[in-house]
């Protein structure tokens, strides 16, 4: 089959795709959010094997903010690390800081590889977890599967 290729970066190349996604950041959670004080909500944390998507709502369900691994700058593979994962939920602590809410309930959705790495940075970046509740769907054995195929 051949040789894979692996393509080596060289170390100004990754300062610069490091900076890129620094400026992406700061210029994402400069945004003006919402002009009320909330104090406690909801936090679904998406972490699919391709994406990681976080959004911040009240108790009511209205949308605070959001990101995503792919709002940040991250392209292919590389949205779906558990560094990608980190970034967006320092993102969204940012954007959060001034309205809230402050007390949330963290609802996880999904397999991907990010799950853990950001709930970890949303408790270390001074949200208070009130729950962590995973809310990944599962399947009660479903449909009929299709016939096999025959060829």
């Amino acid at each position: 089959m051949g040789k894979k290729k692996v393509i080596q970066k060289t170390q100004e190349e990754l300062i610069k795709e490091s900076e890129a996604v620094s400026d992406t950041v700061a210029r994402k959670t400069g945004e003006a959010g919402t002009k009320q004080r909330v104090d406690n909500g909801r936090v679904y944390i998406h972490a699919s094997y391709n994406n990681t998507l976080i959004t911040v709502t009240d108790y009511k369900g209205n949308v605070v903010t959001w990101m995503s691994a792919g709002s940040l700058g991250f392209s292919g593979p590389k949205k779906a690390t558990p560094f990608a994962a980190s970034r967006v939920a320092e993102a969204v602590v940012e954007k959060v800081k001034k309205s809230g809410p402050f007390n949330v309930e963290v609802l996880i959705r999904g397999v991907g590889k990010g799950r853990d790495s950001a709930v970890r940075t949303l408790a270390s970046k001074g949200l208070n977890i009130l729950a962590i509740r995973d809310v990944t769907p599962v399947p009660h054995n479903g449909p009929r599967p299709p016939k096999v195929r025959r060829v």
